[in-house]
């Protein structure tokens, strides 16, 4: 027999409003938002939600967990992380400290290349703690569902090793291929030649989308073209890195090639942003890398004003944003994004969900989908954006388990 579970008591229970993904425009901030509230979970799965007073009779046997005090939200979906990697770049961040740029570091063979030595030499093993960690880290900011991606391996053995460790932690892998060019090819068209004819056929057993970093000095629009649309072809789904320094053509492709999501959009002007309000490709917000990186945000008002579908993310990497906690993201949402508590909810809910195709499961409480609950200890769940860095989450539910 499966567990069940009976959340009691809550101050308040908060979850995007409706059933349809991805979210946008007035949409994007209604949330259905119950008081003094419960949630019963039977197995994996959500089977009632609603006010105290309409709790029915419960027979058999329930674990109950009191949630006087508390404020239950979907579990939050991280659809845009970095988790796979050795080392870190702390000597990159104190250099960036004193005025060095990202880019400038990634023309000298810093940047990614030093993360990409760091993880070929951890092997398959030390990978594995890593993502394990990782996720560890991500867990204890409230995050019950996680992608990642490979990209910091660049060579066959060390990229499957990647798309193993991140799907045997309990993570969706995505194989970010395109990530940069390795030092052993002499430019992006060498390797790619490499990467779809000896990485690709395996990574498509491992992975469920292919990613791209189409910015100058990594790949160019045609390049990036030639590699989604073979990964396409092999059966994966398509996201892509773009505008995040410049504009080189990521979101005309992203639209073309009906990509899941294009991340960043740090460098996206008026053009862009009619183009992608147009499409049904999701634009996911990344304001801790445009924090971390002292770049400019991306124009999230401008965008759910035109009625683009937006998602939020962390970015979580070891180079350009070392941090794994969507509460600080959703506050960034807030103070610099423009964005309100209800928008940011279901940025990083049901539409980071349907990002990672999974909108019809996770991302919001209500019967039928997952049993992935986030508890906030406060009495207000706006909190979660409100404070600011601040110890919020109390505890989490995992597919119908308290973790």
């Amino acid at each position: 027999m499966t567990q069940r579970l009976l959340v009691r008591d809550l101050a308040q229970l908060a979850t995007p409003a409706g059933r349809e993904a991805p979210l946008r425009g007035r949409a994007l901030g209604e949330v259905d938002v119950l008081e003094d509230a419960f949630v019963l979970c039977d197995g994996g799965t959500i089977e009632a939600v609603g006010r105290m007073r309409d709790l029915p009779a419960l027979g058999g046997e329930v674990v109950e967990l009191d949630g006087r005090g508390l404020c239950a939200i979907p579990g939050l979906v991280d659809c845009h992380t970095h988790a796979a990697f050795g080392g870190d770049r702390v000597e990159e961040f104190s250099l960036r400290s004193g005025g060095a740029s990202y880019e400038e570091l990634h023309a000298a063979g810093g940047g990614i290349r030093w993360t990409m030595r760091a993880t070929r030499d951890a092997g398959e093993g030390g990978l594995r703690a890593a993502v394990e960690l990782h996720r560890s880290w991500m867990l204890r900011e409230g995050t019950t569902t996680f992608e990642a991606k490979s990209g910091y391996g660049l060579d066959r053995d060390t990229e499957l090793a990647s798309l193993r460790a991140i799907r045997d932690a309990g993570g969706i892998p995505t194989w970010l291929g395109a990530h940069a060019v390795p030092p052993e090819f002499d430019d992006a068209d060498a390797y790619l030649d490499f990467a779809l004819a000896e990485v690709l056929p395996e990574a498509t057993q491992l992975a469920e989308a292919a990613d791209v970093f189409l910015e100058r000095g990594a790949f160019d629009a045609a390049q990036a073209r030639r590699y989604l649309e073979a990964c396409r072809d092999a059966g994966l789904a398509l996201r892509l890195h773009g505008d995040q320094f410049t504009e080189s053509g990521a979101i005309p492709l992203a639209v073309e090639l009906a990509a899941r999501s294009v991340d960043h959009l740090e460098a996206t002007g008026d053009e862009g942003i009619r183009t992608l309000a147009s499409s049904g490709v999701v634009g996911v917000l990344l304001p801790a890398s445009a924090l971390f990186l002292d770049r400019p945000m991306p124009p999230a008002r401008r965008l759910v004003d035109a009625g683009a579908a937006v998602a939020l993310a962390t970015d979580f990497n070891p180079g350009s944003a070392f941090c794994e906690s969507l509460p600080l993201v959703c506050s960034l949402a807030g103070t610099q994004l423009h964005l309100s508590p209800a928008e940011a909810l279901a940025a990083c809910t049901i539409n980071a969900a349907h990002v990672l195709g999974r909108a019809d499961n996770i991302g919001r409480l209500a019967p039928g989908y997952s049993a992935d609950i986030t508890l906030l200890d406060a009495p207000d769940w706006r909190y979660l954006a409100y404070h600011l860095g601040g110890r919020v989450l109390a505890r989490v539910v995992v597919g119908g388990e308290l973790r």
